[in-house]
């Protein structure tokens, strides 16, 4: 079956997981790492257009992303790079700015950095340890966006520190070091509902939309995401933004193509087709449905799959702790066969 649809970027998305457990083949935070980078460069031969990686603070997963970011740029040439997405109450705007300008440099420009209020975490308000309080009558949510707007700020080359007069001359503001042409334009906000997405739309970032959305009307996740989209994009227009949007969902997606992915999948097929709903935070959340089956029956439910049709973007969250090996098959199946037979080329 083949539908007309869009040209679409296809990207990996990776939880970075690590376990020394049954079955894990990534049993160690060096494993991790060292496979995701082999992971990257290998997507980027299969043709997959981005690698990836979910930021979670205090557990066994990815945590420091520009380290590995840099590793991936300087063994790759033309794979978008990133995050989805980094919790800004744990970061220090300035000393992100001048890290994502340095890997943005060593890239040639293929830095697409995810950001957002983030997640429910297994420690509680991991954030403070680090370092971070939110102000006298203001939210951790609030937090994150302030450090987001300063974040923007410094990466955009505004001046944000005071010179010194002795040794500059002037006592201006004076930006971080180094700078990098054209990241503002490639910072995406994570939005959970559909008023965080038309918020990041009034602020000019790009959309990075999840497998969840942190609220629940009744009407199937895509539709709801599509909803989001639709706002997003909208409020980007009424803002009158100069340049074009982007937007990002991201999907599981297995294709069933060898006995492998029959035993580790195969069973979950029909029990993960359908959305969940669920209370996460303290509230009502929709989680979006999986994709596992063969693959023409896999290109038929994406194409009826509103959000996907909606976004020019699709992050394919990834199994990681199956291994490299695994994962570019899956990656090669859907970039070579799901992907030319659903018109995403």
């Amino acid at each position: 079956m083949t539908v007309c649809v869009l040209m679409k970027r296809i990207g990996f998305l990776s939880f970075g997981h690590w376990g020394d457990v049954p079955g894990s083949r990534v049993r160690s935070a060096r494993d991790a790492l060292l496979q995701a980078i082999d992971l990257a460069v290998a997507a980027e031969e299969a043709g997959v257009d981005g690698a990836f990686f979910r930021v979670h603070h205090f557990a066994e997963q990815q945590a420091s992303p520009f380290p590995l970011l840099s590793a991936i740029a300087a063994r790759t040439s033309s794979i978008e790079i990133g995050t989805g997405v980094i919790d800004m109450r744990y970061e220090n705007p300035l000393y992100m700015a001048e890290e994502a300008a340095a890997v943005d440099l060593i890239s040639g420009g293929r830095l697409q950095l995810g950001v957002s209020r983030g997640s429910p975490e297994t420690v509680l308000a991991g954030y403070e340890d680090f370092g971070h309080l939110p102000d006298e009558g203001e939210s951790d949510a609030d937090m994150a966006r302030r450090h987001t707007e300063r974040f923007r700020a410094a990466i955009a080359g505004l001046g944000v520190a005071r010179a010194n007069p002795q040794l500059s001359g002037h006592s201006g503001l004076v930006p971080v070091q180094p700078l990098s042409p054209t990241p503002p334009e490639r910072i995406w906000w994570g939005a959970g509902n559909r008023a965080s997405a038309r918020w990041a739309g009034q602020q000019g970032m790009n959309l990075m939309s999840s497998t969840l959305l942190t609220e629940d009307t009744g009407v199937p996740f895509d539709q709801l995401q599509a909803e989001q989209i639709a706002g997003f994009r909208e409020a980007w227009a009424t803002a009158g933004h100069a340049h074009t949007p982007r937007v990002s969902v991201s999907r599981s997606i297995i294709p069933l193509i060898d006995d492998e992915s029959q035993r580790y999948f195969g069973l979950r097929a029909q029990a993960d087709a359908r959305d969940q709903v669920g209370y996460l935070d303290g509230g009502l959340a929709r989680f979006g449905r999986s994709y596992i089956g063969e693959p023409d029956r896999l290109i038929d439910q994406l194409a009826r799959d509103a959000a996907v049709a909606a976004a020019d973007t699709v992050l394919v969250t990834v199994p990681n702790q199956l291994g490299v090996d695994f994962n570019v098959r899956l990656l090669e199946s859907i970039s070579r066969h799901l992907r030319p037979s659903l018109g995403w080329d």
